[in-house]
């Protein structure tokens, strides 16, 4: 097993549960203690992380649940809401749009109205809501199914072959010099593939994803033609984005 890999999987259970023992870890990754305290040194010297006396403890309380679930995430709803809101202005009739999977999109998606648009998309959750709306045109560039997302090499290629105007893409962190970045491997790939096909990129997050770090980054800031984001979002924090080189978008509050 890769490093990476293990490092994946070791933060997945950490995300679950909050805290993992050395001894467990050994045991489910069939490597020695050595290895996996290697793994616990790396993972801290990135931030994710912090060791104690026989394991390690998540750095971050508020990451639990921060991984592709079977259900939508029901955390901070009105943030989503008013993000997608602030998303859904820049959609155009005749359009062709991607929707990365995730909450914040699929709030896109909820309300989105039946018009003109191609929307292109991996997540099953939009799929379905879409699929209500005959005017829509849904493309979905198929795959194997990771808990809510079909994703696969296929589905990579088709994307990166097709003329999207503007893609939504969602992080589960987002930090000024790492830029945006996920815990699950396995959707590095399609994530490049959304940011290298579209013409301009939208990055869709709430206040509560900056200046977090995740395992893997996938984009750069300068990468995203604009990161749009809840009210919530501090004056100062947004100034730090932005000279970073960073474009923000804070929606209105709903309130």
């Amino acid at each position: 097993m890769s490093n990476i890999k293990r490092h994946q999987q070791i933060m997945e259970l950490l995300i679950h549960h909050g805290e993992v023992k050395v001894s467990d870890l050994s045991q489910k990754l069939d490597v020695t203690g050595k290895t996996i305290r290697g793994d616990l040194e790396q993972l801290e010297e990135q931030g994710l992380l912090t060791r104690v006396h026989g394991g390690a403890m998540l750095r971050n309380a508020a990451d639990r649940g921060m991984l592709p679930l079977q259900t939508p995430n029901q955390q901070h709803l009105n943030e989503k809401a008013e993000i997608a809101r602030e998303a859904l202005k820049l959609i155009e009739p005749r359009d062709i749009i991607a929707l990365d999977g995730g909450s914040t999109t699929l709030e896109m998606a909820r309300l989105l109205g039946d018009v003109p648009v191609t929307v292109i998309t991996n997540d099953l959750f939009i799929i379905a809501e879409l699929t209500r709306k005959p005017d829509i045109r849904l493309v979905v560039p198929g795959g194997y199914r990771n808990r809510n997302l079909l994703i696969g090499p296929e589905a990579n290629s088709f994307i990166q072959k097709l003329n999207i105007q503007k893609a939504f893409v969602s992080a589960t962190a987002i930090h000024p010099e790492h830029g945006l970045s996920i815990y699950t491997s396995e959707l590095y790939e399609l994530k490049r593939a959304w940011v290298e096909s579209a013409k301009q990129v939208f990055a869709v997050a709430d206040h509560t994803k900056f200046d977090k770090v995740a395992l893997l980054t996938f984009a750069e800031l300068h990468e995203m033609q604009a990161i749009l984001t809840d009210h919530r979002l501090s004056d100062d924090t947004a100034s730090r984005y932005e000279a970073h080189g960073a474009k923000l978008m804070l929606a209105a509050s709903s309130t």
